[in-house]
C-alpha cells in the first residue's frame, strides 16, 4: 500500500501502481473530481479512498520529520543497508528516550 498526497493521484500513477500490484491510497483533487463529473458516464468510476489508512500517513510523516536532523539517515549517506539500519535504530532509541524524558509524569501513582 502506498499513501500519497493529492499531487500523486493521477490516473497514470494509479495505473502503474495497480500493474505492480500496489494499492494506492490518495485523495482525489477537486479539479480531477470536477473533470470526471463533467465527462458524465465517460468519466469513469472514482478511485477508492480509505480514510482510516490515509490518517496513518500523518504519523509516518511526523516520524520522518523527527529523523531529518540525523544527517546520515536523511541523506542515505551510509553505503550498506546494515549500517543504515543501525543508524536508524540508534536514532529511534535516542528519539524515544528523549520523548520519555520530556513526558510529564502523573503524581500519586507510585506505591512504595
Amino acid at each position: 500500500m502506498v499513501l500519497t498526497d493529492k499531487g500523486y493521484s493521477s490516473r497514470a500513477i494509479r495505473e502503474h501502481l495497480r500493474l505492480c500490484g500496489i494499492r494506492a491510497v490518495s485523495p482525489v483533487p477537486v479539479e480531477q473530481r470536477g473533470h470526471r463529473l463533467r465527462l458524465g458516464s465517460r468519466g469513469g468510476r472514482p478511485p477508492a479512498f480509505d480514510r482510516a489508512a490515509y490518517k496513518q500517513r500523518n504519523t509516518v510523516e511526523r516520524c520522518i520529520y523527527r529523523l531529518k536532523p540525523w544527517r546520515g539517515i536523511a541523506t542515505h549517506y551510509e553505503k550498506t543497508a546494515t549500517i543504515y539500519l543501525a543508524g536508524l535504530h540508534t536514532a529511534a532509541v535516542s528519539l524515544r528516550r528523549r520523548m520519555i524524558q520530556t513526558t510529564p509524569r502523573k503524581r500519586g501513582r507510585c506505591r512504595r
